[in-house]
This record gives C-alpha cells, structure tokens and sequence, in this order.
C-alpha cells in the first residue's frame, strides 16, 4: 500500500505579517496532484490542520476544498486533530464525511478504533491518535498522573490490543500528533509542556509497521518506521534550512517500509541575515537574498537610524530586524531574553523564588508550581510566550 504522509497544515496561519493562505491554496494543490500523479492508496494528515481552534472563514473555506478534492479522487484519506486544532470542531459530521472516504479522528475515546483499508495483500488497520492533552484525557485511559508519556502509552496499549485480535498478517499504521525523543523543534510549534516532560520516546510506539508523525515542522526520521512529515511550508525564520516536503511511504506485504521525500512548493526562500547595518548593505555575497524573505539580526554597537527602511531599499521582503549588539558576556547590558533564552517556565520560576527569599523551592513546592503551569495550559486561556 503506497501512503502519502503529510502534517501541520496550519490554514489560516501567516507567516510574520505576510497572508499565507494563497501559499496554502498551491500546496492542497500539489498535494490532489501527487496522490493522483504517484498513484497513491491512502493520504495520512497527522493534525494541526487549522493553525488555531477557532480558525477564520477563509481557512474553513480552504478546508472545505481540500476534502472535496480528497474526496473527488476516490482515495482514502485518515486525518486526526493537532494541539492547534479544536478537536470537537474538527470532528464535526466526521461519520458523514467518513462516507465519503475521508475518516477523521480526533475522539481520544476511539484511538483502539481503526479505519481498515485493503490492497492486493490483505488489510491495513490505521489508527488515528489526536493530541492528547494529559491533563484532559488521563481519566479516560485510566493513568493516575497526567503525563504525556502516561497517556500516549495507554492509548498505544488500545492500538495493540486491537490489533493481536486482527487476522494475522494485518499491517499497521499509526497517527499521531506528539514530541518524541529526538525530534528537532522549531520556533512555530506550539509549546506543550504541561504534564511535565514534553517529550515521549519512540519505543511507546513498538508492535505497529509505520508511524505517522505530526506537531514538529521539520521533516525527519526517528527510526526506519517513526518518521515526521513537518510543515509543508514555513512558519518561522528557524525554518530556514528545512527542504519542505510530504513521504511517500510504500508498504509492502510484509510491512516493510521504503520512504521518499517529495518536495512541496515554498512561495519564496528564507534568509536570516546577521551583520552590522553597513556591511548587510554593502556585501556583496548577499545578492542572492535580495528577493528573499529576511530576518536581518544587526550587530551595531549603536542602533543605526530608519535601519528597517534602509534594509528594505535592498531586501524589499525583511520581515523581522533583530538588534543583538556584539558585547561579552560579562556586559551589564546582555538582555533579559537572552538570559532566559532556552530555559522553561518551571525553571524561570524557580530561579524567581530563589531571588526573592534566597532559597529555592523545595519538591513539594516544586510540585506546585508545576501543577499551576499545567492547569493554566491546560485551560487554554493563556499561551507560552516566545522568549
């Protein structure tokens, strides 16, 4: 069975101040002609389909296109719900959808529950687990502290006990929409620290033949069977150096797995640029850059005059300026971001405490801190704020 793998759509997202919904168009356009030209089985969509819960109408509007398109070519298309997604919303009329061969999965409840395909070598059970939120979820799968680890192992212990009461010889795909060990993250993925470590390792998934990643923005494979498909356009300036693509997966009668990259049109390149004012304007080895979508980081000692206007005469497309002036370590003046760069709110807040009274938070005070973070992410009402 040949799977077209792809992920993290995120309609209605722009990219800066720049409308990507015209760049969003071209991909579902690319994507219906690669399923028809590459004569592909299934198409897998593993979540943030929207790139927020309640998305705008020309968003719906573009999804609403795409599944008439899915739907016209006559191929199966499984898709689940992301951390960015509203699951309730996503799967709204998802038994009526599913007859016209889109299945859409975002109820943690039937993550045991697969859609069943079939090819010349029997059938292939795909299992659709939505983002999980641990604190949301740990009820429904019986684990007593909430963890993504936790629940994404009890939703796997679903998966495989379905599958031992299949025929033998059913092949298995799993979706999901996750952090797992190893994966490189980007700037545009949402945080999704609550219930403590982020982060699952792959091995949660051993007993299927293929996993289908979502949630990071960058291609990648964990292992021969765990792979990412990421974003298939960028979504910030760390994805600079992604090559955008979508896998196409061959499964053989075995489950064997054989994987190629196939590449997604990006509406213009990236480039972040580091340098002092003068020398990003004069150098020479940057006119390759100049239609380019820019992230200028300038290294003055003293801020430059009208720097935006003056870079935007040669890069007509800077989106971000940046002003980190070169000083050592030990200057007084290093920035507050810079020193928090890298560190999680749970370490911000501990480091706090410590300031404040001179000691820092013993465990059981550690616990309640993280419990507060969690609780806040939890209920949505407030989001992680870009250091």
């Amino acid at each position: 069975m040949r799977l077209l793998h792809t992920s993290d759509w995120h309609l209605g997202r722009a990219f800066h101040r720049v409308n990507m919904l015209g760049a969003q168009a071209g991909f579902i356009g690319h994507l219906v002609a690669a399923v028809r030209e590459r004569e592909v089985d299934a198409v897998v969509v593993s979540g943030d389909v929207y790139d927020r819960a309640v998305p705008p109408l020309a968003a719906v509007e573009l999804f609403d296109d795409a599944l008439h398109r899915l739907a016209d070519l006559g191929v199966p298309t499984v898709m689940i719900s992301g951390n960015h997604d509203s699951a309730r919303r996503l799967g709204v009329g998802a038994a009526l959808i599913g007859r016209a061969g889109v299945h859409l999965r975002t109820d943690p409840a039937a993550a045991g529950t697969p859609v069943i395909l079939r090819d010349g070598f029997g059938d292939v059970a795909f299992y659709g687990l939505p983002y999980l939120e641990p604190a949301l979820v740990k009820d429904e799968f019986g684990v007593e502290k909430a963890g993504h680890e936790a629940v994404l192992a009890a939703a796997m212990d679903r998966v495989r006990a379905d599958l031992a009461e299949r025929p033998r010889g059913t092949r298995s795909v799993v979706l999901a929409h996750a952090f797992v060990t190893g994966g490189r993250p980007s700037e545009s993925e949402r945080d999704i620290t609550v219930g403590g470590v982020a982060s699952v390792p792959a091995g949660v998934f051993d007993g299927v033949d293929y996993v289908a990643l979502g949630h990071l923005h960058g291609c990648q494979t964990l292992t021969e069977r765990v792979r990412y498909s990421g974003s298939p356009l960028p979504y910030s300036f760390s994805e600079a150096d992604h090559r955008k693509t979508m896998w196409l997966v061959d499964l053989d009668a075995d489950g064997r797995v054989a994987a190629e990259r196939i590449d997604c049109p990006v509406p213009r390149e990236l480039a972040r640029l580091r340098g002092t004012l003068e020398d990003l304007l004069a150098e020479p080895g940057l006119d390759r850059y100049e239609g380019a979508w820019v992230e200028a980081t300038l290294t003055d000692a003293v801020r430059p005059a009208d720097p935006m206007a003056r870079l935007t005469e040669r890069f007509p497309h800077t989106l971000s300026l940046v002003f980190d002036p070169e000083r050592t370590p030990a200057d007084p003046d290093v920035s507050y971001a810079r020193r928090l760069a890298g560190r999680t709110d749970q370490e911000i807040a501990e480091d706090f405490v410590a300031h404040v009274r001179g000691a820092g938070p013993d465990t059981r005070e550690q616990d309640v801190l993280r419990d507060a973070f969690d609780a806040v992410r939890a209920d949505g009402t407030v989001r992680e704020v870009p250091r």
